[in-house]
């Protein structure tokens, strides 16, 4: 279904990745199954570092975040370029680059240890409100800066029913994949290995298992809780398909 919002363009909703698709992603896959991926290794990948809001954004994102958590939010963005190149190279010939970098770089910024004890807000909304400032004050346009904020807010928003933007299901299918290991067919061994290489886990499972039951201690009613206050974090902690190389970097 085509947007008729007086929001922004249609060229708008396609290049900041707003077209809407089903938020379970096996619905996706069962009308389109996963194609074989391509041996995508991470100097192969364009990364959006000449976009002004971007340079400013990284930066921002490099000091903020531990290093494990920057090196997840790379890991991210180069696991979605290659979701986008293999499975959807149509929405993805469309989109934006920039705020597919943005979305990525940020997606996490709620879950620093000051932005965790800073609010009362689930990490994922608080991290979409930051983003939102964040990028308007670096130059982003309302189209692109919204974008990041709504697949910031929803990157954890996973079900069967509704839909999601585009940008959102790609952030998502990529989180899923690097913190539990899910889809594996989406990415193609080589690429796994490279870009693990290039940005190491460093612990990254036990990492983030971590920083979920801490806000979920925080605040017991986190977003978080909707995938299992148990469930998803052990999820996390025990993501076989990283198990090889989750060391990495230590």
């Amino acid at each position: 279904m085509s947007s008729i919002t007086p929001a922004a363009s249609l060229d708008e909703i396609a290049v900041h990745g707003w077209t809407a698709v089903p938020v379970d992603a096996n619905v996706i896959f069962e009308k389109k199954p996963i194609i074989k991926p391509s041996p995508l290794l991470s100097s192969d990948v364009h990364f959006p570092a000449d976009d002004p809001v971007v340079a400013q954004v990284h930066k921002y994102a490099k000091h903020h975040l531990t290093e494990q958590t920057y090196n997840h939010s790379m890991r991210v963005y180069h696991w979605g370029y290659s979701i986008i190149k293999d499975q959807f190279p149509e929405l993805g010939s469309k989109m934006s680059l920039s705020t597919l970098a943005l979305a990525c770089l940020l997606h996490d910024i709620g879950t620093t240890h000051d932005n965790l004890r800073a609010t009362l807000l689930s990490f994922e909304f608080y991290g979409g409100i930051l983003a939102l400032n964040l990028t308007q004050e670096h130059g982003a346009s309302k189209a692109q800066a919204e974008a990041v904020a709504e697949a910031i807010i929803r990157h954890q928003d996973l079900g069967s029913i509704g839909t999601i933007t585009f940008l959102g299901q790609v952030i998502q299918l990529a989180t899923v994949y690097d913190n539990m290991g899910g889809n594996p067919g989406l990415i193609d061994e080589a690429t796994r290995l490279d870009v693990n290489k290039q940005f190491p886990r460093e612990g990254w499972s036990q990492c983030f298992s971590e920083t979920i039951r801490q806000e979920n201690c925080l605040k017991p009613w986190a977003h978080t809780t909707h995938l299992g206050e148990e469930d998803f974090p052990d999820g996390v902690k025990n993501n076989s398909l990283m198990a090889d190389i989750d060391k990495w970097g230590l």
